[in-house]
């Protein structure tokens, strides 16, 4: 590896006083002498084998943190776009700038915002806004010309990376006329009716202009004469022109200029409202056009994280730095359990047994691994993305030079791989890949490359969030009449709120007394159960929800969503019958002479409740207890998270255990085993949600009859939205073993769905096989088949 020396005193002089800082913490003193060597390790703690050799991406100029007087952005905006564009704007990216950031707009402008807005008198909101351009240039002259380095002109639509356009701006002279940004020559349809002469062009008003001082110097005090001679309705055109006749430059025909200002021609909608884990995106310094507000936050959220993926980075390293001294100060029986310090290798676990072997799944359009019952499968979601992160990041550490070293490759397909995960330190990747070699200095050249790389993704340490739910974490549960109302404990303001939301269902933290006693008063759980008929079934569930819920006061209610049969009127009586005998609980049943729909039945079981009504969606084979109240309470979270708990379905106890005397499923549902029962890894029936969050997903679809299906279309909605799904096993939920009968009306998908979930419920794999190995006729069924065709050829012979 190849490592860049630095020698000068001020580097020198800031390393020794490293080198102290980080003797006091080791209780030894450091001390550097001479030149130091400094190579900085790539992102993605890339071991050796990286395009057959670890990648130094040493620095090719020293980069200090930007002034803040160094840009100034005026952001030209219109009065109805200053409460929408400019207030995302003023949130997100401006706070990156270095400098000062200002909205223009007409004569008269203002926003109910406090946001900064320069109305420029004389000037309305018409389009093309020539003259709203080259106000706002003069209005940045005439007040900061000596305060910035660079002036810059952005439309109230762009995302601009402020700390990597300052990065960009450090390496170039300001103090001569610049003219920065993506060139253009106009449309197809423009060439020639702009009045460009042969060397003139302009820069893209879409994607940013940066002027230097000296550049807006030049020309704003010939800005009449360029208002008076404009040849086109373009304002960037012909800001262009003004700049070429009265400062002597053109806007940079530089290739990168098209990647570092990035115009989206890809996605047809604009704003980047698809992937944004791509290569034009990580580049460039300016991305346009983002016209909905929403996702210049979206952006701004997405560039934060990677910023955060950086700080982790960096803070790996030093840990790394940290344990190189050391071993260096203690030699002799070095030995240390920090795994997160530790250099990248694949070597760091050593299985001491057979057993302790990780084995590698192999990938490349599918995944081939030998810990799944299907030994082929696709590419799933989560991976599939997770390489396309891992890739970019290895992109960008090959490319970090690319400007100075005038090459650039690009990434083209992973053509196999391997990639094992080790819980005690990470993902480790064997990759093969097709890169593309684009040579653009010098001779210019395109060459397909093909390389062996070995990445690893260390786990980082251990992180948690305390999270206080309560002042008592063992209080019991007492009846509901007997729950305290008093007023709270004086809890840490910042937990407050999160304490009222999971006990009390409310936001606002009140004025707390710090010497009374509190009970938590536990969130209101209303229960919806679709029925039709199944009286028998229905009266375990009700023993059930009477033991669980009603007998220990929990906060519950229950709407038996009921359609017409002939247990009707019994049905109606057990509940009659338990509302009697517990008065103060909200006990009701609806009734529908409709056929059955499940998806019916719990979109109007959801409209019985305000909008901040915690919602749990059952069926009535299903058992719990009450821990599994508290998980839906803690799970399922307003405005951010649905919880969608995996059940466990038993198989027919039947061919369990036959003897019923032995059978202890039988008597306790909560038993678990391979051959009792399985995951419900397809079930989405079972959630509990908030009435506000349904809502807002749109519900469920009311034109599905019968059963199923109307479970998955849900789900999909909430994939869709903003929400979170904890999707999760929950050994306290169990779905009791009924026999699955498949109505052959149903509609063919709903139908198969059926067939699916009654398939799975026969028995476990070995139970199966033990069953076909004991039955002959099965069992020697092609040998039959085999022995009657050859008697039949020898017959015909």
């Amino acid at each position: 590896m190849h490592c860049r020396k630095y020698g000068s005193k001020r580097y020198i002089g800031s390393t020794m006083f490293v080198g102290v800082v980080l003797g006091l913490a080791l209780g030894s003193w450091l001390r550097t002498r001479g030149n130091v060597k400094m190579c900085i390790s790539n992102p993605m703690r890339m071991d050796t084998g990286l395009l057959q050799h670890q990648v130094s991406t040493e620095p090719t100029l020293t980069y200090e943190k930007p002034k803040d007087n160094m840009i100034f952005v005026g952001v030209m905006t219109a009065q109805k776009y200053l409460d929408s564009r400019a207030v995302a704007a003023n949130q997100t990216w401006a706070k990156t700038i270095p400098g000062k950031v200002l909205f223009f707009s007409r004569s008269g402008s203002a926003s109910n915002y406090d946001i900064p807005v320069v109305s420029l008198p004389g000037v309305d909101d018409t389009y093309p806004p020539q003259k709203k351009s080259f106000l706002m240039l003069k209005y940045m002259h005439d007040h900061f010309i000596d305060k910035y380095d660079w002036f810059m002109r952005a439309d109230d639509d762009v995302y601009i990376k402020g700390e990597k356009l300052s990065k960009f701006l450090y390496s170039i002279n300001s103090s001569k006329p610049q003219f920065i940004g993506q060139a253009g020559l106009g449309t197809k349809e423009e060439f020639g009716t702009l009045s460009l002469d042969q060397n003139e062009n302009f820069c893209m008003g879409g994607t940013g202009i940066v002027m230097s001082r000296e550049t807006l110097k030049r020309i704003v005090p010939h800005i009449k004469y360029c208002l008076k001679n404009l040849y086109t309705t373009h304002e960037d055109v012909e800001i262009g022109r003004c700049v070429k006749k009265f400062a002597g430059v053109t806007c940079t025909w530089a290739f990168e200029m098209q990647h570092l200002f990035y115009q989206n021609h890809i996605d047809p909608n604009g704003s980047f409202s698809k992937n944004l884990n791509s290569k034009d995106t990580h580049r460039a310094l300016t991305m346009h056009p983002v016209k909905q507000p929403q996702q210049q936050y979206r952006i701004h959220t997405f560039f934060q994280d990677a910023h955060t993926l950086e700080l982790r980075h960096k803070r790996l390293l030093h840990k790394r730095e940290i344990e190189v001294m050391n071993k260096n100060i203690i030699r002799k029986g070095y030995h240390t359990d920090d795994r997160y310090g530790m250099p990248p290798s694949l070597m760091k676990y050593r299985a001491t047994n057979q057993h302790d072997i990780l084995p590698w799944e192999f990938l490349s359009k599918a995944v081939y691994s030998d810990r799944d019952v299907n030994p082929k499968r696709g590419l799933e979601a989560p991976l599939k993305n997770g390489l396309e992160g891992i890739m970019m990041q290895v992109m960008q550490m090959i490319n970090k030079n690319a400007r100075q070293r005038g090459r650039i490759i690009d990434f083209k397909e992973i053509l196999y791989g391997y990639r094992r995960v080790n819980p005690l330190y990470g993902a480790d990747y064997v990759l093969d890949l097709l890169l593309v070699y684009r040579k653009h200095k010098g001779r210019k050249m395109t060459v397909p490359v093909r390389r062996h790389a070995y990445l690893q993704q260390t786990f980082s340490e251990i992180e948690f969030t305390e999270d206080v739910s309560s002042p008592n974490p063992v209080s019991p549960i007492v009846p509901l009449d007997n729950i305290a109302q008093g007023p709270q404990p004086n809890l840490l303001q910042i937990f407050q709120n999160k304490v009222n939301y999971l006990y009390t269902g409310t936001r606002d933290s009140e004025d707390l007394n710090a010497g009374s006693s509190y009970t938590p008063t536990p969130e209101t759980i209303h229960f919806i159960l679709p029925l039709s008929g199944r009286l028998h079934t229905f009266k375990r569930f009700l023993s059930i929800f009477e033991k669980v819920c009603l007998q220990h006061g929990e906060r519950v209610s229950l709407a038996v969503m009921l359609f017409e049969s002939e247990d009707t009127e019994s049905i109606l009586q057990e509940v009659k019958t338990l509302k009697m005998k517990y008065q103060g609980y909200d006990l009701r049943v609806v009734g529908s002479r409709d056929s059955f729909s499940r998806g019916v039945a719990l979109q109007q079981g959801s409209a019985l409740y305000d909008k901040n009504s915690l919602l749990f969606f059952i069926d009535v084979d299903m058992t719990f207890n009450q821990e599994n109240l508290n998980r839906i309470r803690l799970n399922t979270i307003q405005f951010k998270q649905v919880y969608y708990p995996i059940v466990f379905s038993q198989y027919d106890p039947a061919d369990v255990c036959p003897k019923v005397e032995d059978c202890e499923m039988r008597h306790n549902p909560f038993i678990y085993g391979e051959n009792i029962g399985y995951w419900r890894q397809f079930g989405f029936g079972i959630v509990s949600l908030y009435k506000s969050d349904l809502d807002n997903a749109g519900g469920l679809d009311m034109t599905i009859q019968g059963w199923g299906k109307e479970d998955v279309d849900l789900y999909g909605k909430f994939l869709k939205s903003n929400l979170t799904i904890f999707r999760a096993v929950d050994n306290d939920l169990v779905h009791i073993f009924h026999p699955i009968i498949c109505d052959p009306n149903l509609e063919p998908a709903q139908y198969q769905m059926c067939l699916g979930s009654k398939a799975s419920s026969y028995g476990s794999f070995d139970r199966l096989s033990k069953t076909v190995l004991n039955n002959e006729a099965i069992l020697h069924k092609n040998e039959k088949k085999l022995e009657q065709k050859e008697t039949g050829n020898l017959i015909q012979n």
